[in-house]
């Protein structure tokens, strides 16, 4: 009789029956169960419009779209940004599993399917708000506004002169003409498809460097207009470059990490609640004069403008302030600080500007006395909600964008909005369902 431990060891020649029950592996009030009752609450009925699958045509059904949409807000929700590591989890992860239902995905479909809805998207983001807004959670009165830079998935070495695109648009042609030479000389089926394959590569890199050339030529055609304006500050600068890897990326000054490729995320947001209201993507180093557009963008969502703007320094101008204040739909009035004043001007020069600042609109002395006093300051110190909401979607993934391009890159941002208003409305206490 032997005196050894006894244990279970693994058995893994064992065939087994597994019964799941997927609604038992999630909480009542998990996060995925959110996202599934706003996503069921939606009108998607444009994307099932584009499904060729039909119950009287011939061919293999596809993944509900609801299902996509679902799964995507999820795993941006949860800083996931692979559509490889997203296609894995789906049949790993418990609450992705819940949130598939059964329905295959695979990588490819994930891809193609967020980067390809801006519009849709766009509509999705507006939705959110106004329920929070209508349920009476969201003020729409005050709005803070902010752009943050956002690096871009491409690298300084993929910027590029005239001279180099030239040089690199006729290697990938070139090199696009010899694949489909030996693709049509070569008989296997085998090896046709792999060249087959090498060839779409090879045309989709030719395509970006000519992509690469238009760009080029707008930002010099813009260089020469402001060599006009700030000669100076134009001849400072290096020559115009664009880049092969993402030809709407452009080389900005970002917080950390120097001039890099990057975009502009320009984000409007609710202050106290911080739900966004509206997203967009530029490709403009600065935030200068954002404030109107913000505020039309505004507008066309809700159908309303708010009544106090909270901006930083420069981004919204003097004229801007004239403008919003004089607003047909209703006076927005801005808080915004005043440039400081130049320390060491002279007696003349402080004269010379208080004569002129006396004689400034109405809209412009209201500002600089309300920026003055202490309940100005006091609002104006909301403004830091907006921070906090470009913290929160860096955090969760929103450091890099993944995609390419300035309108898929557009949806990459509006799913990440859309996941932290429902983030938000869940810790507002808000029900979808």
């Amino acid at each position: 009789m032997r005196d050894g431990p006894r244990v279970l060891r693994p058995d893994r020649d064992q065939l087994y029956w597994d019964q799941v029950d997927l609604e038992s592996q999630i909480e009542s009030d998990h996060l995925a169960r959110v996202i599934w009752a706003f996503v069921e609450r939606l009108d998607l009925s444009e994307l099932y419009t584009g499904i060729r699958a039909r119950d009287d045509v011939a061919g293999r059904p596809t993944a509900d779209p609801k299902v996509l949409l679902a799964v995507w807000l999820y795993a941006t929700a949860e800083g996931i940004g692979s559509a490889r590591a997203l296609e894995r989890l789906c049949r790993q992860h418990a609450a992705y599993r819940w949130l598939c239902g059964g329905v295959p995905v695979n990588y490819h479909g994930l891809s193609d399917f967020r980067g390809a809805h801006g519009d849709l998207l766009d509509r999705i983001l507006t939705e959110s708000a106004a329920s929070l807004a209508a349920a009476g959670l969201i003020d729409l009165d005050e709005v803070a506004v902010d752009g943050t830079k956002v690096r871009a998935n491409a690298s300084k070495a993929s910027f590029r002169d005239a001279e180099g695109l030239t040089e690199f648009e006729a290697a990938a042609r070139s090199r696009v003409a010899r694949l489909r030479a030996e693709l049509e000389a070569d008989p296997g089926s085998a090896e046709r498809r792999r060249r087959s394959a090498h060839e779409r590569a090879a045309r989709a890199v030719a395509d970006r460097a000519a992509a690469a050339g238009r760009k080029l030529a707008a930002l010099q055609e813009e260089k020469k207009k402001r060599e006009k304006t700030h000669p100076q500050e134009e001849a400072e600068k290096a020559g115009s470059r664009a880049s092969t890897t993402d030809p709407d990326a452009r080389m900005m000054l970002t917080a950390h990490s120097g001039f890099r490729p990057a975009y502009n995320l320009l984000v409007s947001a609710t202050t106290g609640t911080q739900v966004i209201l509206g997203v967009a993507v530029s490709e403009r180093r600065n935030d200068t004069g954002i404030a109107q557009p913000m505020m039309a963008d505004l507008e066309d969502r809700y159908g309303r403008t708010p009544k106090r703007l909270l901006i930083d320094t420069k981004a919204a101008t003097r004229g801007d302030i004239v403008a919003l204040a004089r607003h047909p739909s209703g006076a927005i009035t801005v808080y915004t600080p005043p440039p400081s004043d130049k320390e060491r001007a002279t007696a003349q020069s402080i004269r010379k500007r208080n004569w002129r600042r006396r004689r400034e609109p109405t809209a412009l002395q209201d500002w600089r006395a309300r920026m003055a006093g202490p309940e100005g300051q006091r609002i104006y110190d909301r403004r830091r909600h907006i921070e906090t909401v470009n913290a929160q979607l860096k955090n969760h993934g929103l450091r890099r964008f993944i995609l390419r391009g300035i309108k898929r890159v557009r949806c990459e941002a509006l799913l990440q909005a859309i996941a932290h208003n429902l983030r938000r409305a869940t810790a507002l206490g808000f029900a979808w369902a």
